[in-house]
């Protein structure tokens, strides 16, 4: 009976990191579209969360441009953990700047309108990015890259925004529940600053099978939230 290596190989290693770079690319260009769509119908619809969502985008294309930075090294470990933070800080800088915007709804700011733009863009994140997210943590679980992983996260992140996004646009739309749109980007905003804290304290690593730290982890909470 063979026995599988516990760690990839060097070329299994290369094509591995080809694919993450792959992935990381495919998840700046939709993204940028994302966030254009939102952000515009955020702007004309007064969305708080339409807004968020477009930010996370944003967000996402700078998560993926850090990857794709550290891959681009011989070594892409010396990268990993200035890449962690740079992924955790940018969950951290979206909570704070939707939480604000949410309450400025809340408190009278304006109340946010139709838009079919957002629940198109939502409907349509919501059947594209678990499949990118589950590609990519695969690829980073085999190679053993926290960094690859987390940002698998960063990307299923966005599947429950878009839940969360659909959900707040189609009460407003339907039933006039204009505060639903305020409730979701606080939603959205819990979700990143718990995301945030999580990469800044590397419990990526937790859902990595060859890291280091996961023999002596176990199953802790993002085991279990986020597999």
């Amino acid at each position: 009976m063979t026995t599988l290596p516990l760690t990839p190989t060097q070329a299994r290693r290369a094509v591995l990191s080809r694919r993450i770079r792959l992935f990381a690319a495919a998840t700046i260009t939709y993204n940028v579209i994302e966030a254009v769509v939102a952000l515009w119908a955020g702007g004309v619809a007064d969305s708080s969360a339409l807004i968020g969502f477009g930010l996370d985008s944003v967000i996402e294309v700078a998560s993926a441009v850090a990857l794709s930075w550290q891959f681009s090294a011989r070594n892409p470990e010396r990268r990993e953990h200035l890449t962690l933070r740079i992924i955790a800080a940018s969950f951290f800088a979206l909570a704070a700047f939707v939480t604000v915007d949410a309450i400025r709804s809340l408190t009278g700011g304006g109340e946010a309108q139709h838009s079919t733009p957002g629940i198109v863009i939502a409907a349509l994140s919501l059947a594209v990015m678990p499949i990118l997210s589950w590609l990519q943590r695969g690829a980073g679980r085999e190679l053993g890259s926290l960094t690859a992983v987390a940002d698998s996260k960063q990307t299923l992140l966005c599947t429950y925004l878009s839940a969360v996004l659909l959900a707040g646009l189609v009460l407003n739309s339907t039933l006039g529940w204009w505060w639903a749109d305020a409730g979701a980007a606080l939603a959205i905003a819990a979700i990143a600053a718990r995301e945030g804290i999580q990469t800044w304290r590397g419990d990526a690593c937790c859902t990595v099978p060859h890291a280091p730290e996961a023999a002596d982890r176990g199953a802790d909470d993002c085991c279990t939230t986020i597999n």
